[in-house]
């Protein structure tokens, strides 16, 4: 009888693990639809961009960025989290849809990359669980931050205003989640200027990466994001495939299009060091 117990028990935790890891679906956060269309007030990102340039390394062989945690210096650190902090005290609901759409991009990889230095050396996020609950994974529950009085986590961010506001699927292109199996992480912050181009060049290295799609006899072997997240790419396999035509180059491309095989999903949760 407790060994019957002692199983039960552990089929429980484990569908309860299952059920945490679960990408969260996107629920509006109705206090961050706020905006000013007029807005003139501009976020200054061009600390972020420096310590992006510093220590993110993109002519990795593998094709993969890799960011340098262990060279990140004292001082480096001070200067993420005085950015960190500046944005704490931006008037959010004062600027333009472009311009909020570049501060909650950069707000997210900042505060990854904030969260990994607080525990490095760590071989992967999800080892960082400071999220709450009994079961929690990795840190994206936690609220790390105080925007407007609001305490937020990167769930907040990424699920409850990025993805329910602007609706675009490359957004995923560009939160980082410090992980080998990630997009990449650009070497420049996002602005309202050039957020439209790097999304486009972070769908396109990932997409024509194995790591994004690529075939392994007749199967199409696909990131997990395209399962996790399939609700934002189509909402089916077929809508997955569409997407990735848009951004697909040759010999992808016509791989694709003549795809009618199964598909495989994998990631690796790996640090992206």
């Amino acid at each position: 009888m407790m060994k019957t117990a002692a199983c039960v028990t552990l089929i429980l935790l484990c569908s309860l693990g299952a059920v945490a890891r679960a990408a969260p679906k996107a629920e509006l956060w109705q206090r961050w639809e706020t905006h000013d269309p007029q807005g003139e007030d501009r976020v200054d990102h061009e600390v972020f961009s420096a310590f992006l340039e510093r220590y993110v390394d993109d002519t990795h062989p593998s094709g993969i960025y890799r960011v340098r945690y262990g060279d990140i210096s004292a001082a480096s650190r001070e200067e993420l989290a005085s950015y960190v902090s500046s944005l704490e005290g931006v008037a959010v609901d004062g600027l333009t849809r472009e311009e909020q759409k570049a501060y909650w991009i950069n707000l997210y990889n900042a505060l990854t990359l904030t969260v990994i230095l607080e525990h490095y050396p760590v071989e992967s996020i999800r080892d960082i669980d400071i999220s709450p609950g009994l079961f929690a994974d990795g840190p994206w529950g936690a609220k790390l931050v105080t925007i407007e009085g609001e305490k937020v986590s990167l769930d907040d961010i990424e699920h409850r205003i990025l993805r329910p506001i602007w609706k675009d699927p490359r957004l995923h292109y560009a939160v980082n989640c410090a992980s080998i199996g990630c997009p990449n992480l650009q070497v420049e912050a996002f602005t309202a200027g050039n957020t439209e181009r790097l999304l486009e060049k972070g769908a396109a290295d990932y997409v024509n990466h194995p790591r994004g799609a690529g075939r392994e006899g007749k199967r199409l072997v696909l990131s997990s994001i395209y399962d996790w997240f399939r609700q934002d790419f189509g909402g089916s396999e077929a809508g997955v495939v569409e997407h990735l035509l848009q951004h697909a180059h040759e010999p992808l491309r016509s791989e694709l299009e003549a795809f009618q095989g199964k598909v495989k999903y994998r990631y690796d949760w790996g640090l992206n060091e």
